[in-house]
This record gives C-alpha cells, structure tokens and sequence, in this order.
C-alpha cells in the first residue's frame, strides 16, 4: 500500500464520537493533494478491475460545495453499483434507524466504458422506504435528463474509489462491506 494512499484513507476517515466535527487531516487543500497524487501513482483500469466497482460506496470527500454532494455527519451519502445487471443508484439517508425511512434515491442505468468511464443515464428518482414483506415502498418519480453524464474511474481498489464527474466535481468514496447492493438497489 502506498503511502499517498494510506494517508489519503486517514483523511478520508469519519470524525469519531469524541471529536465530532473535526475537520479532515491537513483540510480541504491537503485531501485534493493526494486526490491528485494518488490519481497518477495508481491509475484505475476498469478493463482490469471492472469487478471491484460492484457495491456499496460511502462519499467521504468531495470538491463539490453542494450540500447532497458533500460528506455530512448525520447524512449517509451512497452509491451502489452493480455493472454486471448495468444499474446504479445514488443514495441520500439520514444515518441510524431512520435512514431506512427517510432515504432519496436517483436510479440509474451504467454503462462501464473501459479505460476509465462509466456512462450514467438517470432513469427515476424519489422516495425509498423499508422492506415490508419481501417488497419495498418507494415513491419514484421519471427523471428526464437533459444532457450526457458520466463519472471516469480514476482510483479503484477494493477500498477506495475516487472520480471526476461530467461536471468536473472529483469524489473520493470509501467500500461500505457491512450494506449490500442487492438490498438497496431496485429489483
């Protein structure tokens, strides 16, 4: 493991119960340092590691001064993916045991498009609520979108994953192992 990288996961971990709002290590110009750094020390292949995109992603960083694209204490910012059925979904849930009620979500179809992009073509969004019986209540609405997305990949390993979106916001996103994309995305 590189240094850059350990570091960078350092920065990216959440403030723990004894320093609530502590800011991240070195602050917002340190992490978009080794964002850039680690970007050309270890460059992602999706024609290599496509696989490890499958799952459930946590936002821990993001350039973006947009509150739903920032990392917030009380928030579970979310992105599950799963190329293999070509569907993602971005998920915004309070944390604790109200985020299975009071969750937004925006459905996407994902096309991977080796070296590096994955195209986004946003389908629904609204609410999810929890599973009741083997279905879940959701409330989801058509999204019509009007210009092209995408997010090129250019950090990927089993843990850690940072990408530039169509807009030019970099995110940089932490594996969640302990949700599971099959019970958050949409059958």
């Amino acid at each position: 493991m590189s240094s850059t990288r350990q570091r960078l996961l350092d920065a990216l971990q959440p403030p723990s119960a004894s320093q609530p709002g502590r800011p991240p290590t070195g602050g917002e110009a340190a992490t978009r340092q080794l964002v850039d750094q680690l970007e050309r020390e270890q460059p992602a292949d999706l024609e290599r590691d496509r696989q490890l995109l499958a799952g459930v992603w946590e936002l821990r960083w993001s350039s973006s001064r947009q509150p739903w694209l920032r990392e917030a204490p009380w928030l579970e910012n979310l992105q599950v993916l799963d190329p293999n059925r070509g569907l993602g979904m971005n998920l915004l849930r309070l944390k604790g045991p109200l985020g299975s009620i009071a969750a937004i979500s925006v459905v996407a179809a994902l096309e991977v498009c080796p070296p590096q992009r994955v195209s986004v073509q946003f389908m629904r969004g609204g609410w999810i609520g929890p599973r009741l019986g083997g279905n879940r209540l959701e409330l989801l609405a058509a999204v019509r979108q009007s210009f092209p997305a995408w997010l090129d990949i250019t950090v990927l390993d089993q843990e850690l994953r940072i990408c530039r979106g169509n807009a030019g916001t970099v995110f940089a996103l932490v594996r969640r192992l302990d949700l599971s994309a099959t019970e958050l995305l949409p059958a």
